[in-house]
C-alpha cells in the first residue's frame, strides 16, 4: 500500500505541474527511490516512458485548451513547455494527426490520454526465484545498436538488431574468437539509457589479453551487486516486466545506474536465461 500511494502522489505531482517545469528528481523523490530507478521501472509497470507520458498528458490538456478558448497557440505552446510554435505543432501533429490551428474546426477528432493512476492488482501467484550476488568489475565486448526507449518498440527493434548481428557474421566472428561453435548464444547488455533510446550490445565476457577487432567496442562494468534472476524458458521479456511490476515494489532494492544484462546460456535451439540487475538497497 505504502508503494502505492508514492506512485500515486508521483502522478499528482507531474499532473499539478504539466504548465510548469516538471523535475524527474522530485517525482524519484516522493516515489522514494532513485531518479535513475523509477525511470527504468515507470515504463515496464505502464508500458510508456516518463517523458512519453508527460507529452501525451500535454498535448491532451493543449488540444482541450485549443477546443474550448480563444487562446493562441503560441500561448498554448509556451504553457506547455514548447519554446518555438514549430516544435508545438510537430508534437502536437505526432500526437493528434493535425496541426494545432486544426483543433477547433468542426467534427476535428482528437486523442485524449487520460491521467494515470496506479491501483491494487493481486498478482504473485507464479513464482519468482532470484539471487543476490556481489561481483568485481569485469569486460565485455561485442557490437552495439541504439533502441528506441519506447517499450513496444524496443521489443520489437532488439530481434532486429540481433538478426541483423547474425547476418552481418558479428556473431560468427565473436564466437570464432571465443573458440566457441558459431552458433552459441551470446549475452546482451542494456546501457547508456536516454529519455529517447539506450544501447543494445551482443556481447560476451573479455579474455584477457585477446586483441578484438576495431568492428567490436569494450564495455567496462564497475564492481556492483546484482540482482540475478533465471528464467528456464528463455521468456525474458515477461520476466522484465514482471521483475519491475512485481518484485521491485515489494523488495528493499532499487536499481543503480550501470549496465544491465540478459545472459543466455547453451546453443541456439537450447538456451536458457537470466536478467542481471545492479541494484543497492534502499
Amino acid at each position: 500500500m505504502d508503494w502505492l500511494g508514492r506512485m500515486n502522489n508521483a502522478m499528482e505531482y507531474i499532473e499539478t505541474n504539466l504548465a510548469d517545469d516538471i523535475s524527474y528528481d522530485k517525482i524519484a523523490q516522493i516515489a522514494c527511490c532513485s531518479t535513475y530507478h523509477f525511470q527504468r521501472m515507470f515504463p515496464f509497470i505502464t508500458g510508456v516512458s516518463l517523458s512519453e507520458y508527460i507529452r501525451r498528458r500535454r498535448m491532451t490538456l493543449a488540444a482541450f485548451e485549443l477546443q474550448t478558448t480563444d487562446a493562441k497557440v503560441i500561448d498554448v505552446a509556451m504553457k506547455y513547455g514548447y519554446d518555438s510554435p514549430e516544435a508545438f505543432t510537430r508534437a502536437f501533429k505526432n500526437l493528434h494527426g493535425i496541426i494545432p490551428t486544426s483543433a477547433r474546426d468542426k467534427g476535428i477528432s482528437l486523442k485524449a490520454y487520460p491521467r494515470m493512476s496506479f491501483h491494487i492488482s493481486i498478482k504473485g501467484d507464479v513464482e519468482m526465484n532470484y539471487r543476490i550476488e556481489q561481483r568485481g568489475s569485469f569486460e565485455m565486448f561485442g557490437v552495439y545498436g541504439l533502441i528506441n526507449s519506447d517499450q513496444k518498440t524496443a521489443f520489437s527493434e532488439v530481434p532486429q538488431f540481433r538478426e541483423k548481428c547474425d547476418d552481418d557474421g558479428s556473431v560468427d566472428l565473436m564466437n570464432e574468437l571465443l573458440g566457441r561453435f558459431g552458433d552459441t548464444v551470446l549475452h546482451a547488455a542494456l546501457y547508456d539509457h536516454t529519455k529517447e533510446s539506450f544501447k543494445y550490445m551482443i556481447c560476451y565476457n573479455l579474455p584477457k589479453g585477446l586483441e578484438i577487432p576495431e568492428r567490436f567496442t569494450k564495455l567496462s562494468v564497475p564492481a556492483l551487486t546484482w540482482a540475478i534472476f533465471p528464467e528456464p524458458q528463455c521468456d525474458l521479456q515477461k520476466l522484465w516486466e514482471r521483475i519491475y511490476s512485481e518484485w521491485f515494489p515489494t523488495s528493499e532494492y532499487e536499481q543503480v545506474e550501470g549496465p544491465s544484462f540478459e545472459m543466455y546460456y547453451g546453443m541456439a535451439m537450447h538456451v536458457t536465461g537470466e536478467i542481471w540487475i545492479p541494484v543497492k538497497k534502499k
